[in-house]
């Protein structure tokens, strides 16, 4: 099984796809999912460029640390930036879902050098105000509290968590109050300095996240914003092959 460790951490990975040839794809899952999301898109997509998927602290088959210290956005951005340094590369297209979005955003922010182009799936550059902040906040110590009461038996039906499978109950609620909790403004006011090509796509059923999408299509000034008929929150296992043809679109055109 592969592994990277990152102080005393394991971190479970897959690199699929050829050696050398165009820039590799880092893809990053969404909260309580795994790297195990992206596996029916990989046969399609793995022909000219090496794509690594992961699975976050405390998600899939990378360890779950007892510290709650070991479980943030800084940390999880650090393991993105391992996992580059891994294949050997300088750059890499940095995309992701949901969570994976934002943590790609992140990413950018803390590495931008490192970006060669972005990759933005259902997902949100967090919130400008308190307000809503706050909300997103005790929506996430809520998650929190049903892992801690209910075990994997509170893992929601979406069709990415479905497609994955846990160690731990606890490491997905330090993940929730670790990474998946907002602090502050930084990441959303940081898309009008994103100068690198980048892909907007969401599910046209994905309510939540349409918005979102507006948004960064807006403020990204090279971005490019897709809309998948018929697909929800996990608009790659909704729609495979629209998914696919969107983001091999997206990746020849860099």
């Amino acid at each position: 099984m592969p592994l990277l460790n990152r102080n005393g951490t394991n971190i479970y990975y897959e690199v699929a796809g050829p050696e050398g040839g165009r820039t590799p794809l880092l893809l990053t899952h969404g909260y309580s999912a795994s790297g195990q999301m992206w596996a029916g898109n990989l046969p399609a997509l793995t022909n000219e460029r090496r794509w690594i998927t992961w699975d976050i602290r405390g998600h899939g088959r990378s360890d779950t640390p007892d510290d709650p210290s070991q479980y943030s956005e800084a940390l999880s951005v650090e393991d993105m930036a391992a996992l580059i340094d891994l294949v050997g590369a300088e750059q890499a297209v940095i995309g992701g879902l949901s969570l994976g979005g934002y943590l790609s955003l992140a990413f950018h922010l803390r590495y931008p050098e490192r970006v060669a182009a972005l990759v933005l799936c259902d997902t949100g550059p967090g919130y400008r105000r308190d307000e809503p902040r706050a909300g997103w906040n005790a929506m996430v110590e809520r998650t929190a509290d049903n892992f801690e009461q209910r075990g994997l038996d509170g893992l929601a039906s979406s069709a990415e968590v479905v497609a994955s499978q846990h160690r731990s109950a606890t490491g997905l609620a330090r993940a929730a109050r670790g990474i998946l909790a907002q602090h502050d403004a930084r990441v959303i006011d940081s898309l009008p300095t994103i100068l690198v090509p980048t892909l907007v796509l969401v599910g046209a059923d994905d309510a939540p996240f349409l918005g979102a999408a507006d948004v960064m299509a807006a403020k990204i000034p090279r971005a490019t914003k897709v809309v998948l008929a018929g697909a929800g929150h996990a608009a790659n296992i909704d729609q495979p092959e629209a998914f696919d043809q969107a983001l091999l679109a997206f990746l020849d055109s860099l």
